[in-house]
């Protein structure tokens, strides 16, 4: 059943939309926030008291040392404190930045892509609407992904049914519908 529904946009403005599965979890994504997905996940330690050796960010992450330092080389991290000896101090932000990373590496976002995006927060709120425009780009090839796995998705689900019923009896000189798709 498709249901109309309307959307109120900002300055008053209004949409009406399908109301679809596909309508409903692009309208419920998180839209004005610095972070993809909700609030980031809590910190092991409060702010203040936040400084990681790059083992505890790989615990924390799941992320390499190597993955963290060429993450540094290349700009896709801002520079990270170092102690006294020279070791690299994580804090808090960069447990945020890195996991905004993440969810930015699972959109498939090009590595120089996530670089782009990095120099542009560097750069200040003067570059809020070319990352806007990055990140909107990002969204489209995230739907469109979308689209191709759901489609994917219900090939499975016809083979996966023709397969669970393929040992039952069928009628006399008539092949399964599905069997022709095998």
């Amino acid at each position: 059943m498709t249901v109309m529904q309307t959307t109120v946009l900002d300055a008053g403005d209004t949409e009406d939309t399908e109301d679809t599965e596909e309508t409903r979890a692009v309208q419920e994504a998180p839209t004005r926030t610095d972070t993809c997905a909700g609030p980031p996940p809590p910190h092991p330690r409060p702010d203040g008291q936040d400084s990681y050796t790059i083992s505890e960010v790989v615990a924390f992450t799941g992320l390499t040392a190597h993955t963290l330092r060429w993450y540094e080389r290349i700009g896709l991290m801002a520079h990270v404190d170092r102690s006294h000896t020279g070791q690299r101090r994580y804090n808090n932000r960069d447990l945020d930045w890195l996991d905004l990373v993440g969810k930015l590496r699972l959109t498939g976002m090009p590595v120089a892509g996530m670089v782009r995006y990095a120099e542009l927060v560097r750069a200040g709120e003067s570059t809020y609407g070319e990352r806007y425009e990055l990140l909107e780009s990002t969204r489209r090839d995230v739907l469109a992904r979308i689209a191709e796995l759901r489609d994917t998705l219900a090939v499975l689900d016809r083979k996966i049914s023709f397969y669970a019923g393929a040992g039952r009896p069928h009628e006399a000189g008539r092949p399964h519908e599905a069997e022709r798709t095998r």
